[in-house]
């Protein structure tokens, strides 16, 4: 009986400790530019885009990889992503493109 708590109690310790490393960045999108332009992040992180213009909507879009547009969002507002998958990521401000770009670069 002991022995199945420790199994139990070990299993729950690795789930929680994993979970309390993922980590939350920011990336800020002002005057037009995402900040920082290029990110470079390990597996399970999660971004967070957060609008700080004082008037101006925004998306995240990640084109190249096939995804549908993001929806927009306005001032003080974010949207997160969180990659499991080592890559390369580019994306857009849809309704930006031509200027709003970043990429998102995640490691083992």
């Amino acid at each position: 009986m002991r022995k199945w708590f420790l199994v139990q109690l070990y299993f729950l310790m690795s789930v929680l400790c994993s979970t309390a490393m993922a980590e939350e960045v920011v990336v800020e999108l002002y005057k037009f530019k995402f900040i920082p332009q290029e990110l470079t992040v390990k597996v399970g992180t999660t971004v967070k885009w957060y609008n700080k213009e004082k008037r101006q909507y925004h998306s995240v879009w990640f084109k190249e990889q096939g995804e549908e547009p993001g929806e927009y969002f306005f001032p003080e507002e974010s949207v997160t992503k969180t990659f499991d998958k080592p890559g390369r990521y580019p994306y857009v401000c849809e309704p930006h493109e031509k200027k709003m770009k970043g990429v998102i670069v995640v490691t083992k």
